[in-house]
């Protein structure tokens, strides 16, 4: 039981670097970007091409995805979502099923569908007390941990979180009050494939490469940052935790097969209770 909380606060911490970028997206653009899943998957590949087919060991290729990510990312939104950002929320909706679609198909021309492995050293697990953590658990720990400090001090101490929280809260109001929407958001999103690239490069050393690893974690994603409180990138953590552990103790019950199953049933468990998420705003309409 011990080890399957571990597992769990690993996996848990794992979602929440894909979770806090949807819940950033979310607030500045107030669509769902279903394309998430698809960024995942493309920081894998950009992370495997750095690290197999130019010899970058695993701490430069993840720097390198990351990058590239996000120049990708504000070219996505440049040329997708700023020519319709004043489309209804379904419109948006339908664009990120477009953006998914493109980027995992380009990816498959290239690379077709074939298993791959990130070439990393492998190292025996350490064993604490009877719990077992492998490195590849331990690289994800402190980068996820490390990535949520820098997002905590980026949105709470720094100019440009403060005009991304403006603009979530009030967009109308933040122009009038001189903050320059267009470049926010363009950073906005630069910062989501940050976080999504290192989450494929974490998921990818845990596992494999393949053009479905982001979207085998597309409802688990949405599931922490909807509990969370949808828009909400603290919240989205403690959602992700929550998913984490819920998804590990429960394939002591049942088959692995059925995770993301299990992780639907506690969203609509929470959304019963409180349709905002743990820490979302009750939206007032008048």
């Amino acid at each position: 039981m011990m080890q399957a909380l571990l597992n769990g606060l690993v996996s848990g911490l794992l979602i929440a670097l894909p979770a806090i970028a949807l819940s950033l997206t979310y607030g500045i653009l107030n669509f769902a970007n279903f394309s998430i899943g698809a960024m995942i998957t493309t920081g894998a590949y950009l992370a495997y091409i750095a690290n197999t087919s130019f010899g970058a060991p695993i701490v430069l290729a993840a720097p390198i995805a990351a990058i590239v990510l996000a120049l990708i990312a504000i070219a996505i939104q440049r040329g997708v979502y700023r020519q319709i950002r004043n489309a209804d929320h379904v419109t948006l909706l339908v664009a990120s099923m477009g953006v998914a679609f493109v980027l995992e198909n380009v990816l498959r021309f290239f690379y077709g569908a074939d298993v791959r492995t990130l070439d990393v050293p492998v190292a025996r697990p350490l064993i604490w007390h009877g719990l077992r953590l492998n490195h590849e658990q331990l690289q994800i720990a402190v980068a996820s941990l490390s990535a949520m400090a820098a997002i905590a001090f980026l949105l709470k101490r720094t100019r440009l979180g403060r005009a991304m929280r403006a603009i979530s809260d009030d967009p109308d109001l933040a122009e009038v009050r001189g903050i320059e929407r267009a470049r926010t958001v363009d950073w906005t999103w630069a910062i989501s494939g940050v976080l999504t690239a290192l989450a494929g490069v974490m998921i990818a050393l845990d596992g494999i490469v393949d053009p479905l690893i982001g979207m085998n974690y597309l409802v688990s994603v949405f599931a922490a940052a909807v509990i969370g409180g949808l828009g909400n990138p603290f919240g989205a953590v403690v959602g992700a935790l929550i998913i984490g552990l819920v998804e590990e103790t429960s394939a002591l019950a049942v088959s692995t097969t059925y995770r993301q199953g299990i992780s639907f049933v506690v969203l609509v468990l929470v959304l019963l209770m409180r349709p905002q998420g743990l820490f979302g705003a009750v939206r007032i309409r008048r």
